[in-house]
């Protein structure tokens, strides 16, 4: 899933003014479509082309358009009103698969909407599980969370995948001594 958004994380990194990163977008998108099978395997990662995800949400923030209220839709999860425009209005003119039909409709950039929710839904539902369980407000814990790495995704701060998004807690500082 993650070669067939690299299209779109090509052209939100060169709007971004970031072309070390469209530069590795477009390596990616090569070398994984190629050598990597049609995007089955990650070779582009054993050669130094990091994987990075941009969105025209992203690219919004990066020009200080504001996110507004947090929302949580039917399907697309935790969003923000900034980002449901990215995503679902301008993103899928730079899919190239959002220009190919089948009798007529455009089944095929839905169909890898879909697989791409599922997708991301199922790499993140053990850590949800562990929000819900650990938070006192469930909703008000994945509001700032979600919020959290929407801020660090514009900022480009997100951590590379595999590695863990929360660094580990500082040891606390013994009591300083009362005067």
């Amino acid at each position: 899933m993650s070669n067939l958004s690299m299209p779109v994380t090509f052209a939100n990194d060169v709007l971004q003014g970031e072309f070390d990163n469209a530069g590795y977008a477009i390596c990616r998108l090569a070398v994984n479509t190629t050598i990597g099978i049609a995007g089955f395997m990650d070779r582009a990662s054993d050669m130094g082309c990091h994987y990075h995800d941009e969105d025209f949400g992203q690219t919004l923030g990066v020009y200080g358009v504001p996110g507004g209220p947090y929302l949580v839709l039917p399907l697309l999860g935790s969003s923000l009103p900034r980002d449901v425009v990215g995503k679902l209005v301008v993103d899928g003119y730079f899919n190239p698969l959002g220009y190919v039909k089948y009798n007529g409709k455009f089944y095929v950039s839905l169909g890898q909407n879909v697989l791409k929710l599922v997708d991301q839904r199922s790499r993140a539902v053990g850590k949800l599980r562990e929000v819900e369980r650990n938070s006192v407000d469930y909703y008000a814990a994945m509001r700032s969370l979600y919020i959290q790495r929407r801020n660090a995704a514009i900022r480009n701060d997100i951590p590379s995948p595999g590695t863990d998004p929360v660094p580990p807690a500082a040891p606390l500082a013994p009591d300083a001594p009362t005067q």
